[in-house]
């Protein structure tokens, strides 16, 4: 009997026609587009966090 679960490479066909159906082709690119800013503030809030708490010496501030 076959698994359920598809392979990673079936899952990620299925979910780029998915979004291609959901969000349509002229809408994609702009979506991607604001997804990918999203993710470099996300990660640039992230270090920052992190940054802050190098510089906390093991302090914790009340």
């Amino acid at each position: 009997m076959k698994s359920l679960l598809l392979t990673s490479s079936q899952t990620i066909i299925v979910l780029l026609i998915l979004a291609l159906v959901l969000f349509g082709a002229k809408r994609l690119p702009d979506s991607a587009r604001s997804l990918g800013r999203s993710m470099r503030i996300f990660k640039s809030e992230m270090k920052a966090l992190e940054g802050d708490e190098k510089t906390d010496d093991g302090e914790k501030k009340a």
